[in-house]
Parts: C-alpha cells; sequence; structure tokens
C-alpha cells in the first residue's frame, strides 16, 4: 500500500535578537497543543519562503520581521501529516511586541537554552542550524 499523502512545504522563522531566539508555544487546542515552535506556516501556492514567512509572522503575532537567511531543512511525518519545515533566520523589522492569535505564550531563548522546552519534533532537527545563528554576530 502507497502512502498518498503529500509533504505540505512549511516555513519556520527563527526570530533573532540580542543573541536569543523567539519560542512560541502552540495553544493547548492546536494540533501538537503545548508544544513549543518556530513561528510559521504553510507555504501557499505561488509565494516564496519569505513571503510566506512575512505573512506568516503577521498573522499569528502580528509583527513584521525581515528574512536574513536560509538555516536548514527537515522532513517529519507527524502521522496525519507529513511536512518539510524549512527554517530561515529572520529579525524583528521594529522592536518586538507580539500580539498571539495562535499561541499561548512566547520565550526568547539563547543557544544554551534551547533545551529548556518541549520542542515540536519537526523542528528538533534544525535546533542546531539555530543555535549556530545566535552565536554568529
Amino acid at each position: 500500500m502507497t502512502d498518498s499523502r503529500r509533504t505540505v512545504r512549511v516555513v519556520a522563522a527563527a526570530i533573532v535578537d540580542a543573541g536569543r531566539v523567539l519560542a512560541a508555544r502552540r495553544a493547548p487546542d492546536a494540533a501538537r497543543g503545548g508544544l513549543w515552535e518556530l513561528p510559521g506556516g504553510k507555504v501557499e501556492p505561488g509565494e516564496s519562503d519569505a513571503d510566506a514567512l512575512v505573512r506568516e509572522i503577521q498573522e499569528e503575532l502580528g509583527a513584521e520581521v525581515i528574512v536574513d537567511r536560509f538555516l536548514g531543512e527537515a522532513t517529519h511525518d507527524y502521522g496525519d501529516i507529513r511536512i518539510t519545515l524549512a527554517a530561515w533566520a529572520c529579525r524583528p523589522a521594529r522592536e518586538a511586541t507580539f500580539t498571539l492569535h495562535e499561541h499561548d505564550a512566547v520565550r526568547w531563548l539563547g543557544p544554551e537554552a534551547l533545551d529548556t522546552v518541549a520542542w515540536a519534533p519537526a523542528d528538533v532537527p534544525l535546533l542546531e542550524a539555530v543555535a549556530e545563528a545566535l552565536r554568529q554576530p
């Protein structure tokens, strides 16, 4: 039997400010509720990763970001959905203030604190690249 599910491309914003990255906790009633993630979402047809990131961060957090560079990608099968998660280093376009629409908490984490939250499994393979981005000037 073949698996007919398609893989969905999802972008994740590693929003970096002052050597820390923004982690967002999914609301309890959401899929994978209570897990932490780099915020982002699905790339729509015809949309670039950068455009999707800007749109998703505006929708999810009410904030504007500037997309800087690609950090890496990983594919994860959650059973109900298979995603290819592409992480991009971003920075706040202005002073970072957030309005939470799909998350119930955010937290700034330095490279030494990345393992202090329960990450969504799709994000885990990308954390080393995030930590490396945090260590760069």
